[in-house]
């Protein structure tokens, strides 16, 4: 299994909010359908991310308690936009190596 690296996480996170403002608990559950992650883990990257004024945060009263909501700002959704062209570009480097070495293999049979 893959581990996740810093900048992964983050450009994962940051694309689940490109879709919409969330509250905490949904999108730990949100993120942790496609990566396998603790939620001790994903709230430091959400300070991380809110630090480097890339989110910010709101709450709303939900049932006599606060939901802490979470939203991009215009920098999260510029460095979203980076996140997903340097993702572009990495994809077609490793399948270029691993696409093409797995046929390599497969031609000798």
């Amino acid at each position: 299994m893959f581990t996740v690296n810093t900048a992964l996480l983050d450009a994962f996170v940051l694309a689940v909010l490109a879709k919409g403002d969330i509250y905490g608990y949904a999108l730990t559950q949100e993120v942790r359908t496609k990566i396998d992650i603790s939620e001790s883990t994903l709230y430091p990257v959400l300070r991380r991310l809110q630090k480097s004024g890339f989110l910010e945060t709101y709450d709303e009263p939900y049932m006599g308690r606060n939901r802490r909501y979470y939203r991009l700002t215009s920098e999260g959704e510029k460095q979203i936009e980076v996140y997903r062209s340097e993702w572009v570009d990495y994809k077609k480097k490793v399948e270029s190596v691993l696409l093409k070495e797995r046929k390599k293999s497969n031609d000798k049979k």
